[in-house]
């Protein structure tokens, strides 16, 4: 195997990483019933990376040219994040599914630039605050869901 194929699995590798580090938070957010859910987080957080490896690897030492990569991301990460914001009359829902679809684009960055333990650390951090971090409205999304878990084993 030649030197390409060495940098291509660590590519591989990495994008597997950054595909782990997102389906904690897809899980979290699939728990409590909210779109995106278990398939879109790890999918950003992968497509983040690939997009990072591909800048790098073809804009090697051009920092401009990485840093519009970056910016075309972020831009499109937040487009979809946008859509994931929904106003009421009276309120505003998925703020911080929206925030998580951003956060997990950035796992996939870290990841695609080997900075591992940023990674893991911004994976728990995200985890924690949406688990941990609980409103009232939250715990009523997870009574539900506890409901219609038993419903269905009933069945």
């Amino acid at each position: 195997m030649g030197e390409g194929w060495s940098e291509d699995l660590v590519s591989v590798g990495r994008l597997l990483v950054a595909y782990v580090l997102g389906l904690p938070v897809g899980w979290e957010r699939e728990q409590l019933a909210r779109t995106p859910g278990l398939r879109t987080f790890p999918l950003v957080a992968l497509g983040s990376c690939a997009f990072v490896l591909l800048g790098a690897t073809t804009f090697d030492q051009n920092a401009d040219a990485q840093a519009r990569v970056l910016q075309g991301l972020l831009a499109g990460i937040g487009f979809i994040g946008g859509g994931a914001i929904l106003k009421g009359q009276h309120d505003v829902a998925g703020v911080s599914t929206a925030v998580g679809v951003w956060i997990t684009a950035g796992i996939g960055v870290a990841t695609a630039y080997g900075h591992y333990i940023l990674a893991v650390a911004l994976s728990l951090f995200t985890l924690a605050t949406l688990h941990l971090l609980r409103t009232p409205k939250d715990a009523e999304a997870w009574r539900n869901a506890a409901q219609d878990d038993e419903a269905s084993s009933d069945e």
